[in-house]
């Protein structure tokens, strides 16, 4: 079986696949051109993709040999898992292992833009310190707010535990359904989205990214929010649209926002949400530890291991795929 990985990943699930006997197609290259990337896919069994290559229909049709694809990362909004279902290819991700990382870099992004960091870095950076301001870029204290979340999963879960820990927010959500545990543990509340926009301090964004949720926080929805409220978006930058948050921050609609995805990824470097004095822009680091990322390489390798061996995958965004092959 051919396994074609089209990046770098940590050494631990290359060791574990090749202790399976499972045949590598690493190329040299870790910016492949479109077309060489698609031919290395025609010549293999299964993808292990990192990076946003899309998985659509006319992908499987020019590749009809890929019996399964294995993504390292959590969401799979690059795949048409539909019509991989349809085709009876498993999707493979990386759910669990980087839930404290990633909520980890939505905790420090919301204290960031509460305190207006980047904005004092730089002013010390540029020699810009001066005497005592009383008034000088006040921030604001985070103790007994209201903590918003769309949607409370795994990272979700961890990004309230820590807000709860430690300013003793109040936690509100919306969900597809009631998280019982975090209603239970955390004292969460269940919300409509209507309520999430005008009754949170901090909204955060951990919910799986959908075509159907583009632009879901637009204008209107900015409008609806707090003036004090602290927009944090670690999912996928389809999420928001950015003209109407740098709309939104500029005129004081809101109080601000931390971002670790952008749309598009990467962000251009004259993106005037960069030089915004209540705005904090991550490149994409979530799950950017050495123990989350090898903690995906193994999920990864994991899931790899059981397709060869004609068991159902650990982790699979589709496992219904499961069920019409039997």
């Amino acid at each position: 079986m051919k396994i074609f990985l089209n990046n770098r990943i940590p050494q631990n699930g290359i060791d574990l696949l090749k202790n399976n006997k499972l045949e590598l197609i690493i190329p040299t290259d870790d910016h492949l051109s479109h077309e060489d990337w698609l031919k290395h896919c025609q010549s293999a069994d299964v993808i292990l993709n990192v990076g946003k290559n899309k998985f659509d229909k006319s992908f499987f049709d020019q590749c009809p040999n890929i019996k399964a694809i294995v993504l390292f990362s959590v969401g799979f909004d690059q795949v048409d898992v539909e019509e991989a279902t349809r085709r009876g290819i498993p999707i493979g991700n990386t759910p669990e292992v980087l839930n404290k990382a990633t909520s980890d870099v939505a905790f420090l992004l919301m204290q960031m833009v509460s305190r207006k960091v980047n904005y004092n870095i730089e002013k010390v950076k540029g020699g810009q310190w001066k005497d005592f301001d009383s008034m000088e870029a006040l921030g604001q204290e985070l103790y007994g707010k209201k903590l918003g979340i769309l949607g409370l999963g795994r990272i979700g879960f961890e990004m309230a535990k820590k807000c709860r820990a430690a300013f003793d927010m109040k936690i509100i959500y919306h969900n597809r359904h009631h998280n019982h545990e975090a209603e239970q543990e955390l004292d969460a509340t269940y919300v409509s989205f209507e309520e999430l926009l005008s009754q949170s301090d901090v909204i955060s964004i951990h919910a799986n990214y959908t075509p159907g949720e583009a632009g879901k926080f637009d204008k209107a929805a900015f409008e609806k929010m707090k003036s004090n409220a602290i927009f944090i978006n670690t999912a996928r930058g389809g999420f928001h649209n950015e003209s109407d948050l740098l709309q939104a921050v500029q005129s004081g609609t809101i109080w601000g926002a931390g971002l670790d995805v952008t749309n598009p990824e990467p962000m251009h470097a004259d993106n005037p949400l960069l030089q915004l004095p209540n705005v904090v822009i991550l490149p994409h680091i979530g799950s950017a530890t050495a123990e989350a990322r090898a903690g995906m390489s193994r999920v990864a390798a994991e899931n790899i291991i059981a397709f060869s061996k004609n068991l159902p995958m650990p982790s699979c965004a589709n496992p219904d795929v499961y069920q019409q092959q039997m």
